[in-house]
Order: C-alpha cells, then sequence, then structure tokens
C-alpha cells in the first residue's frame, strides 16, 4: 500500500507539502496541489488514511460553512445544527460564505486549521478549490442543502419536486396558466432544480415555461426586485412569480408593490422556502416548507458518524406546500400540510 512519502516522490514535493495539500492549506500552489492530487490517484493512496494521518486527536469541535446567514432558512438550519451537535457533545464553529467560492474557502482552511472534527458545507457556485481537495483529502464531510455532482460526500438535503408539483397543481386549480420562476444561480444544484422541478410540473398540465418567464436571480432580494420588474415590463406578463428562494421572493413583493399593484390581484407569488415572516405579509405568502429542523439534525448525525469512520448516509426529506393568499385562494389553510395533488 502506498504511503505518504510514495506520494511525496511521485509529486516531487516534501511530506509536508503533501500533508498542507491534502488539508486544504493555502499556502500550497495551485500546480503543487494538482501534483498531489494526480500523484494520490495514481498510487491508489486511500483518502480516508490520509484524513487519520493529519488527525490525532478529536476538539469534539464541528464546523459549518452556510451559503448566507442572512438568508432566514440558513439562520434556522445553523440553529438545529447546534442543538443537535450540543446534545451530541460538540461545538460549532460558523462560517458565512455570503455566496462567494473565496470566503467559501477561507472558512474551510480557517476551521481546518482549528483542528475541526468534521465540516458541513453548503457549497456555493459548484464547490471551491480549498473545499474540494478537503474532500477527496478525506476530510469528514457532509454537503447540506446543496451538493456538488461527482463528489463522494453524504448530502442531507429536501427534496422538493413532489411540494413543486403540488404547487403547479394548486396553481392550476386557480385557473393560472401563465406562470414564470426567479430562479437561483445556474452552478448550484438547488438552482438547477428548483427550475427543472418547475418545467416538469408544468408539463404535465401542457403548460410551457417560454425563456421571458425564467428570470435569473442570486438567491437574494435585489435580484427578485430586478427580474420582477423585468416581468411587469413584459407585453404579456405573468400571471404568477414562483421564486425560487425566500429572499427573492421578498424582492418580487417589493418589485410589485412599487408599482402600484397588488398581490394577488395583479400578479400572483409564491416562494420556495418558508419563513415565519410570511404569515405576516400582506397577504400571507403560500410558499413550500423545507424540514429544516430535521435536516440540521440529520447533517450533524450524519458527520458524526463519519468522524466515527462509519459510512455517513445520504438524506433527502420531503418538502411540502404551505398554501396561504397570495395566489388567489378563497380558503387557504395556515398552516403546513400536504395538498392533495389534482390531476389536469
Amino acid at each position: 500500500m502506498a504511503s505518504i512519502k510514495d506520494v511525496a516522490a511521485e509529486a516531487g514535493v516534501s511530506v509536508a507539502t503533501v500533508s498542507r495539500a491534502l488539508n486544504g492549506h493555502p499556502s500550497v500552489s495551485a500546480a503543487a496541489r494538482e501534483r498531489v492530487l494526480a500523484a494520490v490517484e495514481t498510487l491508489g493512496y486511500r483518502p480516508n488514511a490520509v484524513a487519520r494521518s493529519l488527525r490525532t486527536d478529536q476538539t469534539r469541535t464541528l464546523g459549518l460553512v452556510i451559503s448566507d446567514v442572512m438568508n432566514p432558512y440558513f439562520t434556522e438550519l445553523a440553529r438545529s445544527v447546534e442543538e443537535e451537535a450540543r446534545a451530541l457533545g460538540y461545538s460549532v464553529i460558523i462560517g458565512n460564505a455570503d455566496e462567494r467560492p473565496d470566503l467559501q474557502d477561507h472558512h474551510v482552511t480557517t476551521l481546518l486549521d482549528r483542528r475541526i472534527d468534521g465540516l458541513l458545507v453548503s457549497p456555493t457556485d459548484g464547490g471551491s478549490p480549498h473545499m474540494l481537495a478537503a474532500a477527496r483529502a478525506g476530510t469528514p464531510m457532509v454537503f447540506v442543502d446543496r451538493w456538488i455532482p461527482g463528489v463522494d460526500v453524504p448530502v442531507v438535503r429536501s427534496d422538493g419536486r413532489a411540494a413543486v408539483r403540488d404547487l403547479v397543481a394548486h396553481l392550476h386549480g386557480l385557473g393560472h396558466r401563465r406562470l414564470a420562476i426567479i430562479a437561483g444561480p445556474a452552478a448550484t444544484t438547488t438552482g438547477r432544480e428548483r427550475v427543472d422541478a418547475f418545467r416538469e410540473a408544468l408539463a404535465a398540465y401542457g403548460l410551457p415555461l417560454p425563456a421571458a418567464y425564467i428570470g435569473q436571480g442570486d438567491f437574494q432580494a435585489g435580484s427578485g426586485r430586478r427580474v420582477t420588474e423585468g416581468f411587469l415590463d413584459l407585453p404579456e406578463p405573468p400571471e404568477v412569480v414562483f421564486a425560487a428562494d425566500n429572499l427573492m421572493a421578498l424582492g418580487a413583493l417589493d418589485a410589485v408593490r412599487a408599482r402600484g399593484l397588488r398581490v394577488p390581484e395583479d400578479m400572483a407569488l409564491a416562494a420556495f422556502d418558508d419563513i415565519p415572516w410570511f404569515v405576516h405579509t400582506d397577504p400571507p405568502v403560500t410558499a413550500i416548507a423545507q424540514p429544516t429542523r430535521d435536516l440540521g439534525r440529520a447533517a450533524v448525525r450524519a458527520l458524526v458518524d463519519r468522524i466515527a469512520g462509519r459510512p455517513g448516509a445520504s438524506v433527502a426529506l420531503p418538502a411540502r406546500l404551505v398554501v396561504r393568499r397570495s395566489c388567489g385562494e378563497a380558503n387557504p389553510q395556515e398552516h403546513p400540510s400536504p395538498v392533495r395533488r389534482s390531476t389536469p
């Protein structure tokens, strides 16, 4: 079996450089890191053995790198992670990537330098070099909410496809036919998945999703407002705007009101990611709710399994539709509950 010295010789670097490269340390050049990773693959050096060689004890500390601490969804997720970790005897250090790969790498590097036992990450923009290097090195890691295809890391996320189908069935039943979406970043799995689910749900009712009805957002309120303004300027604006996250939905609501228009009379609004604020808006917003607290707990348990050397299982928990009054509902349900699907 290959050793770390064999990897160093194959890559033409020192043993210390191999350790730093596999631990995602920023002092290693990109070229050196690529040589080390190529040597690991060529020699079949086992990543889990790398992780164990870099860890002599446990700090009972977990790292959590979230995409945007200002997003209420991630705030609730962080709280759930901290509660479950504390119950299992761990502390949590949180880093906010602010949807920026460079900040994500900064937090990953800082947390690894503090010798955390494991890392929870909600990847931004398809990942970042140091985070990917740490994952390949066998650092105990779990992806939360988002994931990176092809990276062998357990994923804990919600599955929103059924809830999106429920939403489209609900809107179709209310008589809406022109439906648009404010999409999240195409570089993120959640951004792509929600658009695909929406398009598939519309197709089941024979409804198109023209390019003009797909607005590119960035999971921030400003983009929701900008995209909705563009929808309102179309010769035939959509009847409903579905925002792929809560902050973009709030931006959309602002854009409609700024034109002196009303929701849902002039334009209906629905959102992915329910938040407590939505019951207090006028009108209360129909939304898809994720099981955020359950996701946080499941993520911590999966990571603790990885730390203990057990294979952490990926988990997909179902999201559900919460019907309120932002789409023209006559008798809304104010509490989360599944909506019976109708047929086209």
